[in-house]
């Protein structure tokens, strides 16, 4: 065994073998996987291997696709039976709620290139002859969706690692991991050995905890038991075989929260249980290897009732044998990749509890990060899987909760309009108490409670779930209405808040940041860029004085991640100090045409004339006795106040603008009604407008980028500017909704266009002011201009209904920009 390399892959299952196989494939061939025991031996060997391309998320779809694509390739190039079967797969709808959720799944499958089938349910009777079709309202038919040997795509991976120069060593455990000075890592085997290298991955699986915890962080995975029972021989499958010459397709049943697929003459039949059971919730046994656990088929009693009506034959036949064994999950149910903060040379990927649907997009995501630098400059999007998507909050308890919750809810519709409820609340502000008086509907985001909308007086602060208006409509209007005509005030401590500072603070933002750096007391927006020219982040900066002290604020979601990129850049030389502010510095948004009056009386003292604090100032100024960070800048639109204090003034402050605000007017307002303004105004968002897969021409914001300085991804910039401009463009399109029980775009709907889908939506809702319905979308660039081919041509498929669509040039409120202004 070498004593050096460049990379140790820790974990020989499917997704560390994948990620080995794809490091190789990328050009690091010294690379070394190392397997406590032997491959697969943790949760991969005894895997169902069923695979599909669904995902909520589109990114996470293409990457899905790929892998299932992929098998063929590493079964040619290893000579190993990957045991593929592509029989199909189907979806089937108990109710029209979750059929609507087909034809949404469908309509998203359009950008990406899937050839998804709505049927009724004789027609799924015909392709699945198992099932009872009384129980169904409808189904979606996936033809490239099916099952492979989980161990035999393991060993191809590591075939085809092995060909490329790959070592693979099993019966070799890790047992600890310290990094040297120059940030390479020394990996302590359990012989007393150890191995130098530049890079650690991760891939333990039932062990990413412990794996984690060799470095001292607190991974967010938990297993949970899974259960999966294989008949005998069925007479009614081996009739079908012999009828029609070809293997039944999977099933997913919503109605049952089962899977079902046909294996060999018998069948196969999983369910994602409501009586769940976490496995070694605290610490992975260091003893455990290719063993399963105990069955217990009664907590699946209620799952299997609804399994002997829906496919009748299942209650007579004999169960051949249960297979109960471990899966690790996140709190969402997405993977883990990307490398850690502060922990340069160490990357994760783990979490991955659907790894032969996944396991592929996890290892060529991971080894194009590892190998350019970053996936997006690769032109990949995993926001989703990307493991900064969780923060400190995200405890061994937060994820236990969390990991049940999404188990049990596995085969469940998540409606977009829908808050989970476990581990909440956890993060809270001053206020919170205030808020929930004044009857607020709340939502998390980041482990931090936010008011999403306020209910009326005397009725329940509950937003019913639908894919359509919701019971929140009236009460968002109002609010909305409010802002434009009066003054609002909504909590904005769910913005994420950065402090730079240092001898060197300007000069190192200016080369990350594709703006100038705004002047003492002003404000500017900005984006950030990967070397490819994609948007990795969109801030605001504020500077208070002539201090070398700079406030960044951005997406909360998104702390984790961009603060890993900011240290990542830190000089070395002290220069430059970088902090995360968290909930230190809590903020209140005070606007409308009467947000002037509201803070003057506030601070009396303090000019807030246009002339002596213009639109974008940013100042420390002093709000009656509660010291305070205060900028002329805010999402909807109007004139108004970002106001910024430390928690223990929070209470006060707000207390004393709702009682100087009530002659004014003053009405709370939530992020519902701060969605639907900001639409009014067109303004993007971090994560739907603003991703590693769109660039700054693209985005609209080319206005953010000066070519004044050197910053990350100027190159790519220019290239794209001179090479004619971008292919595609983000465009604003006004949506002409069904009259009768209406719905609104909620994201990721395909754009038609001469009937051809043409693009996709990123954002959308309802403007309340402006009394239309809008879509914020990206299209290609010669159908973006109103005096083009696209015009009035557009359509966009909702809950499978096309609608009418026609390009808005510019925002249907306040076009100028004055308002913000006077």
């Amino acid at each position: 065994m070498k004593t050096s390399t460049q990379v140790v892959v820790i974990g020989g299952g499917v997704v560390g073998a994948s990620v080995l196989y794809h490091l190789t494939k990328a050009g690091w061939t010294d690379v070394m996987l190392l397997e406590r025991r032997e491959l697969t031996a943790g949760s991969t060997w005894h895997a169902a291997g069923g695979m599909h391309t669904l995902n909520g998320d589109p990114n996470v779809a293409r990457l899905q696709q790929y892998t299932i694509q992929l098998y063929e390739e590493i079964e040619r190039i290893s000579g190993q039976n990957c045991s593929i079967h592509l029989n199909g797969g189907i979806m089937l709808a108990d109710t029209e709620v979750r059929m609507d959720f087909l034809r949404m799944a469908q309509a998203r499958g359009r950008y990406l290139g899937m050839d998804l089938d709505l049927i009724t349910p004789n027609e799924a009777r015909d392709l699945f002859p198992l099932l009872d079709p009384q129980y169904f309202v409808g189904a979606m038919y996936d033809p490239v969706e099916g099952h492979v040997d989980p161990s035999g795509v393991t060993r191809a991976y590591v075939k085809c690692a092995q060909l490329l120069g790959a070592e693979v060593h099993q019966h070799t455990p890790v047992v600890g991991l310290s990094q040297r000075p120059d940030g390479t890592w020394d990996v302590r085997l359990e012989n007393g050995e150890s191995i130098h290298t530049e890079h650690v991955v991760n891939a333990g699986g039932l062990w990413a905890r412990e794996v984690g915890r060799m470095v001292g962080i607190e991974l967010p995975v938990l297993a949970m038991e899974h259960m999966y029972l294989l008949t005998v021989d069925m007479p009614e499958v081996i009739d079908n075989v012999a009828t029609t010459g070809k293997e039944m397709p999977m099933a997913m049943d919503f109605a049952g929260e089962i899977y079902i697929r046909q294996e060999g003459r018998g069948m196969l039949l999983g369910t994602y249980e409501q009586a769940a059971v976490p496995w070694s919730p605290r610490e992975t046994p260091w003893d455990f290897g290719s063993q399963l656990l105990k069955p217990d088929l009664d907590r699946l009693t209620p799952e299997l009732s609804v399994a002997f009506q829906h496919y009748p034959a299942m209650r007579d036949t004999g169960i051949r044998k249960v297979v109960n064994g471990p899966f690790t999950f996140a709190p969402d149910g997405n993977p883990l990749v990307g490398p850690i903060r502060g922990l340069r040379g160490y990357w994760v990927a783990c979490g991955v509890m659907a790894g032969l649907s996944q396991g592929g997009g996890v290892g060529l995501a991971l080894a194009a990060w590892m190998t350019a630098g970053d996936a997006g400059d690769s032109g990949m999007d995993i926001w989703a899987m990307d493991v900064a998507r969780y923060g400190d909050y995200a405890t061994l308890a937060f994820t236990n909760a969390k990991v049940q919750e999404n188990y049990r809810r596995r085969f469940r519709i998540t409606f977009p309009n829908e808050e989970l409820r476990a581990a909440r609340p956890l993060l809270t502000t001053p206020i919170h108490d205030r808020l929930t008086a004044a009857n607020a509907v709340w939502g998390a985001t980041a482990g931090l409670e936010h008011a999403l909308w306020f209910q009326k007086e005397g009725l329940e602060p509950k937003e019913d779930v639908t894919f359509r208006r919701s019971n929140a409509w009236e009460s968002v209007a109002e609010e909305v209405t409010a802002v434009r005509e009066r003054v609002g005030m909504t909590e904005i401590s769910n913005y994420a808040k950065y402090r730079v500072t240092g001898a060197g603070a300007e000069a190192w933002l200016s080369s990350l940041l594709t703006a100038r750096m705004p002047a003492p007391g002003r404000i500017t927006l900005t984006a950030m860029l990967n070397d490819a020219g994609r948007i990795v982040g969109e801030f605001t900066v504020a500077r208070a004085s002539e201090a070398d002290e700079f406030h960044l604020f951005g997406s909360l979601p998104a702390e984790t991640h961009h603060s890993r990129w900011f240290r990542h850049h830190l000089p070395r030389d002290g220069s430059v100090t970088f902090e995360v502010l968290g909930l230190s510095l809590v903020g209140l948004s005070l606007t409308g045409p009467r947000s002037r009056d509201v803070l003057a009386a506030v601070a009396p003292d303090l000019d807030l004339s246009t002339e002596a604090f213009p639109f974008m100032t940013f100042r420390r100024v002093d709000l009656g006795v509660h010291p305070a960070l205060v900028g002329r800048i805010n999402y909807s639109g109007e004139l108004g106040y970002e106001l910024w204090v430390a928690p223990e003034h929070q209470r006060a402050l707000f207390d004393k603008i709702v009682a100087v605000g009530e002659a004014h007017g003053l009405r709370l307002f939530g992020m519902r009604a701060l969605m639907s303004l900001r639409l009014e105004k067109s303004y993007g968002t971090w994560f739907r407008e603003y991703r590693p897969i769109y660039t700054v021409l693209e985005g609209g914001i080319g206005r953010y980028v000066r070519l004044d300085h050197e910053f990350i991804g100027r190159a790519a910039h220019e290239a794209e500017a001179a090479a004619g401009g971008p292919k595609r463009k983000l465009v604003m399109l006004v949506v002409d909704p069904e009259p009768e029980n209406p719905a609104d775009v909620i994201g990721d709907e395909p754009i038609w266009h001469d009937e051809k889908v043409v693009g996709w939506v990123t954002s959308g809702g309802y403007g309340h002011s402006a009394g239309v319905s809008l879509a914020l979308g990206y299209v290609p660039t010669e159908l973006a201009s109103p005096d083009g081919p696209g015009g009035d041509g557009f359509e966009i498929e909702i809950i499978g209904r096309r609608r009418p669509a026609r390009l808005q040039p510019e925002p249907v409120h306040d076009p100028q920009g004055l308002r913000m202004r006077q």
